[in-house]
């Protein structure tokens, strides 16, 4: 009986405490402005429920940080709050410092729930911050339900499943951008700016910070769109044979102002780099239109594109999976068909 007691009343402390909404976005930012996924997680956030006090957590170092800040401010009327955290320590977006930065926010803000974006920085970050904070994260939530109601894809996205967090406080969650789309706002927008305070550092010990260094970092320099983020994605497959052929639909990129995306075929080939890759494995994308050539529709593939708007595929073999997805299909040999595209579209001015 004392147990079940000391159930009900831990149930109704969690119950109490989820009734006042409070909501921390861990935020990436680059070259003075927040990375688009970011925002995403804004949008995430404010559905949790009304009057929900969302605030966003930046760190770094210099002049783009306070750049960042003064963008982050103003970006969504949702944010109620920008924290900034200004220090060395922050300049890569290591786990270990970041972990302990959240750990600490935490500590000090009592927040219902901590958001950030499904990438490679949230992915990193926040399972150790959950750790850190003895809970559980949901991730990869493409829906919100309630304020602890979500949806996400199982199964490689075969299949949908609704998850209600029972745990203690912060729910903590890792949300897909392309499923919280953004619409156009006035960032330069000064009048309706958040707030912006520093975090205080002073109790930021060293402890546990430097297992890991950071060494380099290597990035292609293009002219093209953002995968994550582009209108328009054209991905090729195995069956292009070559990195030569695979300029092929760099080409027709480059007409229609397209991001460039390949299966993961293509990359283990050496075709392309593995940040191209999109799939379960790879990026996961929803734009306006993707062109899909010479993919056969593996199911870690479709995983990470079946979220776009209008699909179009092209491949020889009429039985392909891809085509059971595909708004419009094309039975063709690519090496036909992509020319003559590139000989009726227009150059690009």
């Amino acid at each position: 009986m004392a147990t079940r007691a000391m159930l009900r009343a831990f149930s109704r402390r969690i119950f109490c405490s989820s009734r006042h909404l409070s909501t921390l976005v861990l935020a990436e930012h680059e070259g003075g402005s927040l990375k688009p996924q970011s925002v995403s997680a804004i949008k995430a956030a404010s559905s949790l429920g009304e009057n929900n006090h969302v605030s966003m957590l930046l760190a770094g170092s210099g002049s783009s940080l306070q750049q960042a800040a003064a963008h982050a401010a103003s970006c969504h009327p949702s944010i109620s709050q920008v924290l900034l955290a200004d220090s060395d320590k922050f300049i890569h977006s290591l786990a270990e410092p970041w972990a302990k930065l959240v750990h600490l926010v935490q500590q000090k803000g009592g927040y219902s729930h901590i958001v950030a974006a499904s990438s490679s920085f949230g992915k990193n970050i926040l399972p150790r911050a959950a750790a850190l904070l003895d809970v559980s994260p949901i991730t990869d939530v493409t829906g919100i339900s309630e304020s602890r109601l979500f949806v996400r894809p199982i199964y490689a996205g075969n299949a949908l499943c609704t998850v209600r967090y029972t745990g203690s406080v912060p729910c903590m969650l890792t949300v897909r951008p392309a499923s919280f789309p953004v619409e156009s706002l006035s960032a330069d927008s000064k009048s309706n700016a958040a707030p912006v305070e520093h975090v205080d550092l002073s109790s930021f010990g060293e402890d546990g910070v430097g297992k890991s260094r950071y060494i380099s970092q290597s990035s292609q320099v293009s002219e093209r769109p953002d995968l994550g983020n582009a209108r328009v994605v054209i991905t090729g497959g195995r069956a292009l044979k070559s990195a030569d052929n695979f300029k092929l639909i760099e080409k027709l990129a480059e007409r229609l102002g397209a991001a460039v995306g390949a299966t993961r075929a293509a990359v283990d080939a050496g075709f392309v780099p593995n940040d191209l890759q999109v799939g379960q494995t790879g990026k996961i994308v929803a734009p306006e239109l993707y062109m899909a050539f010479g993919v056969s529709g593996a199911i870690q593939h479709l995983a990470g594109m079946r979220d776009s708007k209008v699909i179009v595929a092209v491949n020889k073999d009429s039985d392909a999976p891809i085509f059971q997805v595909a708004d419009y299909g094309l039975v063709g040999d690519l090496f036909d068909v992509i020319p003559e595209l590139l000989e009726k579209l227009p150059e690009k001015k």
